[in-house]
């Protein structure tokens, strides 16, 4: 297997009369009867002539292609510095700005022993009590800041930026601390770029073509990326491969459409809730970035699935009561790593007082997997259709196929929905009501 792939075989309960492929085949016969076939062709026109609404977003779609060969050098430079004179680094940024770099730093370091540069992740919350263990645990090291915002005033990227300069001040001094921070913001204007030229800082690009949440293979993941040491020259293969499969398969060949066009049946039949699972823990920030990716894309004018994720076999013993007999109202999609990297095999013990004497000479994969095909069985049992997505290997490349792949889908199926899947006029809603609180000049208060 060399790609990302869509297994279709459980998207059903399976009926005794019906073989898995009989079952496949029935149901993308039915999608195509349902003019759904016809519905993400047409959204996959629109996407590509960019002729839809926030048509001024697209640069995504070929960022694996026409990617800044120069800044992308600089990238590599600069992370090799980081990683020459700094132990630890800094990452300041919200959302799209942070969320990208942290699924690649979960999915494939280490969270136990990393010989490389140590990411600390601020700027996402504001919390003082989470920011001074940053500050203790920064301590005796030393480090350099990525400040990753647009604008440069976005709340808690601002405040975390004002604390975390300051603290790189007093450590190396004004003139000291210029050279270990890098400001990846906006090309021309704002007030990050605005203090990055006066101060010196060397800057990179968040491009304005490109809303944030599908920036992770521009400089705004690419440059913390970088710095753990990972291959981005393969993370960028990955989604050039995927982008031509995106582009250039016909439809019942296409798993990025096949994909769209399964949710938008599920969503127009009633359903209200995608969980995203799966059986390794290293998708864990995988799913945080998807659930942004569709939560800010899909969730709009009263529209689209929720995303959820559940890491399983863990939430079984938390969830797994509610998705097997809690209300019909989800859809699961399951990503699947097909590779393990270092396997232990299950030893005897002579009392056997666990109990699990016959699982000796069995692989904890095994014992996995087994646990994620009883759990699709159960579930498809309880009527839930499930989507499985496999993953080939945990690597960058496979990576980078994962975020193109959810991506290209992204964009399908929020034109299927009818919204504009490249802004999100709702997150500023909770911004207003914080400013007025916080008695931001030009916000007055409403009397109540």
């Amino acid at each position: 297997m060399d790609k990302i792939t869509i297994n279709l075989s459980n998207i059903e309960k399976e009926a005794n009369d019906n073989s898995k492929l009989t079952k496949v085949k029935n149901f993308i016969n039915a999608i195509i009867n349902d003019s759904i076939e016809k519905k993400v062709i047409n959204a996959k026109k629109v996407l590509l002539s960019k002729t839809g609404e926030g048509n001024d977003f697209l640069g995504w779609i070929d960022l694996p292609l026409d990617y800044d060969k120069e800044e992308f050098d600089r990238i590599k430079v600069a992370a090799d510095k980081i990683r020459k004179d700094s132990q630890a680094l800094v990452v300041i940024g919200i959302g799209g700005s942070y969320l990208g770099a942290r699924a690649v730093d979960h999915f494939l370091r280490s969270p136990f022993n990393n010989d490389g540069v140590e990411i600390y992740y601020v700027g996402n919350n504001l919390s003082s009590d989470y920011m001074n263990d940053v500050i203790k645990a920064l301590d005796g090291k030393d480090f350099s800041i990525n400040v990753i915002s647009k604008s440069g005033t976005t709340t808690e990227p601002a405040v975390a930026f004002r604390i975390f300069k300051k603290l790189l001040e007093e450590k190396y001094g004004t003139e000291g601390a210029k050279s270990r921070i890098y400001a990846t913001t906006d090309k021309e204007k704002g007030a990050l770029k605005t203090l990055a030229d006066t101060q010196g800082y060397e800057t990179f690009v968040v491009p304005s073509n490109i809303g944030g949440r599908f920036s992770v293979l521009s400089a705004v993941g690419l440059l913390p990326i970088a710095a753990m040491g990972i291959d981005i020259d393969m993370l960028m293969k990955g989604a050039q491969d995927m982008r031509s499969m995106c582009i250039d398969n016909e439809f019942s060949e296409n798993d990025a459409l096949l994909y769209a066009a399964i949710r938008y049946k599920y969503y127009t039949g009633g359903k209200t809730v995608e969980i995203l699972a799966s059986f390794e823990p290293y998708f864990h920030y995988v799913s945080e970035w998807w659930k942004q990716l569709y939560g800010e894309s899909e969730g709009k004018q009263g529209k689209g699935l929720f995303p959820a994720s559940v890491e399983l076999t863990t939430d079984l013993h938390s969830l797994g009561q509610y998705i097997q007999e809690g209300k019909r109202c989800m859809i699961e999609t399951i990503l699947e790593l097909e590779g393990v990297q270092n396997d232990i095999v299950m030893k005897e013990e002579a009392d056997n007082s666990d109990e699990l004497n016959y699982l000796a000479g069995k692989n904890v994969s095994f014992v996995n997997d087994c646990a994620c095909k009883g759990t699709i069985k159960a579930h498809n049992d309880g009527d839930v259709p499930i989507i499985r997505i496999q993953v080939p290997q945990r690597n960058e490349y496979y990576l980078g196929q994962l975020f193109y792949f959810f991506e290209f889908a992204c964009g399908i199926s929020g034109y299927m929905l009818g919204v504009n899947p490249f802004n999100q006029p709702g997150v500023e809603a909770y911004k207003k009501n914080m400013f007025e609180l916080l008695g931001k000049p030009g916000y007055e208060r409403s009397e109540q």
